[in-house]
């Protein structure tokens, strides 16, 4: 008796220590102790200094032939590992850690603007949506589920080949458009359920606007789980904009530094002649998109009400 009684008291103690707290700020503190949050943080922030601080770390000119001499593809050779070149060159005899580098910046650039363009789109299909309801409701909705009807890959598949001249646009426009309809979905669903809650009804009774009401009341109460999408959806862009540029549908510019680009080419050409030029960019692909996926799961668990009991 005296344990379970302990055990209630700490409880009320933790709710009375936390009833001074935004829900942000509680979200916060839970991913301060998880150390799977935590990871994810370490990671993404580091891919963004590295992003943001590229020009000022790489050691050469990423697009500095230097030793194009020594580059012999009818032969199959293409210079390693040396001295002034860590991980060698690429197939124009440039240095590749700089060219890596200069990379983080480009991949980070392909998949926030598509992130960003999928964000707005869907958040204006699926706060009209969840704004009017009814006829508007459905329409919008109908054309988001024949969106979701088609897998991810092959919709973007389908927007790059479309363009007449393909380009880093293209590839941030196609993979925009696949996570235009899961925006849009989860708006629409939360805006609804807003729709019926307490402060909506109140406001509703008082004589306030409609766009007032979406604006005020609806709209920001309904972003902290389009936040956390977001983060897992920039994960999925960057991998998503590298299969593009695998399958021969990114950017044709040889000369840009990007992950996903160098993938595709390395991989496709020089896999048998130096498997490292496609084994650094995928490898850097994956820890990127498992840091940006670790840091999304984390952030869905701290502001899931479920765990605030």
């Amino acid at each position: 008796m005296t344990n379970m009684l302990s055990r209630k008291k700490d409880k009320v103690d933790d709710l009375a220590a936390t009833a001074g707290h935004s829900l942000a700020q509680q979200a916060i503190r839970r991913m301060s102790r998880s150390p799977v949050a935590i990871t994810g943080a370490v990671i993404t922030g580091l891919f963004i200094l590295l992003a943001a601080f590229a020009p000022l770390l790489t050691p050469k000119d990423p697009y500095e032939r230097y030793l194009q001499s020594e580059v012999a593809l009818g032969q199959g050779i293409i210079p390693g590992p040396q001295a002034g070149f860590p991980l060698g060159v690429d197939d124009f005899g440039r240095d590749l850690l700089s060219r890596m580098l200069v990379g983080a910046q480009q991949t980070l650039l392909v998949g926030v603007m598509a992130t960003l363009i999928g964000l707005v789109i869907g958040m204006i299909i699926g706060g009209i949506a969840g704004a009017f309801g009814g006829w508007v409701d459905t329409v919008l909705m109908r054309l988001v589920d024949v969106m979701l009807s088609i897998p991810s890959l092959l919709l973007a598949i389908s927007i790059a080949a479309l363009a007449a001249k393909p380009s880093q646009w293209t590839v941030i426009i196609a993979v925009a458009m696949v996570s235009v309809p899961i925006f849009a979905r989860l708006l629409r669903g939360t805006m609804l359920a807003q729709r019926s809650s307490d402060h909506v009804l109140a406001a509703t009774s008082l004589g306030v606007k409609r766009h007032t009401i979406v604006l005020r009341h609806m709209l920001p109460n309904s972003l902290g789980p389009v936040i956390v999408q977001a983060t897992l959806t920039l994960a999925t862009s960057i991998i998503e904009a590298a299969a593009l540029s695998f399958l021969g549908l990114g950017d044709p510019d040889p000369t840009r530094a990007e992950w996903g680009l160098m993938l595709g080419k390395a991989a496709r050409q020089f896999l048998d002649i130096r498997p490292e030029l496609a084994f650094y960019p995928a490898i850097a692909i994956i820890i990127v998109a498992l840091g940006f996926t670790l840091l999304g799961e984390s952030m869905r668990e701290a502001l899931d009400p479920k765990n605030r009991r």
